[in-house]
């Protein structure tokens, strides 16, 4: 579920991942990870304001939705390797372990932290927010900055091209060899974007309301491949749809790094509180070992230009 423009290369992922076999992706993304994954940039500064001063944010006093809790929200389903078992609340997987992490920056303790479901395209929607923040893989970009506020970034994305492997999309090498194939995407995302500004397919793309909708039609023949963020696509390929592969990744256009984002309503009292919880997991470590244990190694997915 991504969100802005990530260019040939598998976006701002750094090409860290290197689980080319299906299986070893699988055990990747269900354990934490052997593999090493290349260090997080700093934070870009367009990706949010500056952080707010330490006392202006006391901890377990913030002005949040309901006093003494913090209420984060997600979609449904919440899937692997962003959480697990569909339950962010029991901590484990990339997104629920970093809001975990954020809350106890902020001051808050597991049992502050209420969970709420979201639906992706409501999350960045305008409107007051029922959330203090949300994240559900939603990019940072100018167009959503309009109606909602952005943390600094948490995680830095790639597109990709999952595809099965007896079609024609799964022999692709270059942007070019897939504009003749029926591609797809969840509405309203980054990888969508992909499809219609980098691809620029013959045939119009399919859109789905749901990730889960896009991988069920790529598995059961209804297109030929679908555009994801990389940890996604590994874990389509090797535990939901096995008889599909990863094609390639996108590269970044200069300036123009994808970033995962934490939404806030706009204007959020709590926007520099939370980018500075964010930074400062950048900065001591915590979001890339986080990133190591719950994201699959891809340094293997060839670059497609």
């Amino acid at each position: 579920m991504s969100s802005h423009s990530a260019v040939l290369r598998r976006a701002d992922r750094p090409a860290h991942r290197a689980a080319r076999g299906l299986t070893a992706l699988a055990v990747v993304v269900s354990a934490a990870f052997a593999a090493g994954c290349a260090p997080q940039p700093e934070p870009s500064s367009s990706a949010a304001g500056p952080a707010a001063p330490g006392d202006a944010c006391p901890k377990g006093e913030l002005a949040t939705e309901t006093a003494g809790k913090l209420t984060v929200g997600t979609d449904k389903p919440a899937y692997a390797p962003w959480f697990k078992d569909d339950n962010p609340e029991n901590g484990q997987g990339y997104e629920s372990a970093v809001a975990y992490a954020v809350a106890e920056k902020l001051g808050y303790a597991k049992q502050d932290v209420v969970w709420r479901t979201v639906a992706f395209n409501n999350a960045f929607a305008p409107g007051q927010k029922k959330f203090d923040f949300d994240l559900s893989q939603i990019s940072i970009s100018e167009s959503r900055k309009k109606a909602v506020d952005f943390s600094s970034g948490y995680y830095d994305v790639r597109q990709t091209v999952v595809a099965l492997k007896n079609s024609k999309a799964a022999k692709a090498t270059s942007v070019a060899d897939l504009k003749g194939v029926k591609l797809g995407a969840q509405v309203g995302t980054t990888s969508l974007d992909v499809i219609n500004e980098v691809i620029r397919p013959g045939e119009r793309p399919a859109v789905y309301q749901k990730n889960d909708l896009a991988k069920a039609a790529l598995k059961n023949g209804q297109v030929d491949a679908i555009v994801v963020d990389l940890p996604t696509a590994f874990y389509i390929t090797g535990a939901e749809v096995p008889e599909a592969t990863v094609v390639g990744q996108f590269e970044d256009t200069p300036g123009r790094a994808e970033q995962f984002g934490l939404v806030l309503d706009k204007g959020s009292a709590l926007t520099g509180c939370v980018s500075g919880a964010v930074d400062a997991l950048r900065k001591d470590g915590t979001l890339a070992q986080l990133e190591k244990q719950w994201l699959a190694d891809a340094v293997d997915a060839p670059v497609l230009k």
